[in-house]
């Protein structure tokens, strides 16, 4: 599996996944990451996450919001995190194969293109 552009992903529509799918090896997943800005590949290498920190409360949900609506259309369900009431992490894997599948980088470009209010630094 050769590495996407965000453009690439961004214009594809996950496929329904059952299992039988290969997953992406650590190393092809390492390679799909570069071009994702800030998702990172999980200790065991079957996930990836970002984390975002939200303006406030509202603006966390609202980007829920937003992430689930985008999760329905691909028919691809990440998992979400709210911690300390701003801090955003979603987390993405093909459950059916207990890995990495290209559906989860479809969608996490899909996700980098949502707008998020984030908190600014002081």
């Amino acid at each position: 599996m050769s590495p996407q552009t965000v453009e690439q992903l961004t214009t594809k529509k996950c496929v329904p996944c059952e299992g039988g799918v290969e997953k992406y090896t650590p190393e092809q997943a390492r390679e799909q990451l570069r071009t994702l800005t800030g998702w990172q590949l999980t200790a065991d290498a079957q996930r990836i996450r970002k984390t975002w920190q939200a303006k406030d409360f509202m603006a966390a949900i609202n980007f829920f919001s937003r992430v689930a609506e985008v999760a329905e259309q691909e028919g691809h369900h990440p998992d979400v995190h709210l911690e300390g009431y701003r801090n955003v992490t979603i987390e993405l894997w093909t459950h059916a194969i207990g890995g990495l599948s290209e559906n989860d980088f479809i969608v996490a470009a899909k996700i980098d293109q949502l707008p998020i209010e984030e908190k600014q630094s002081t």
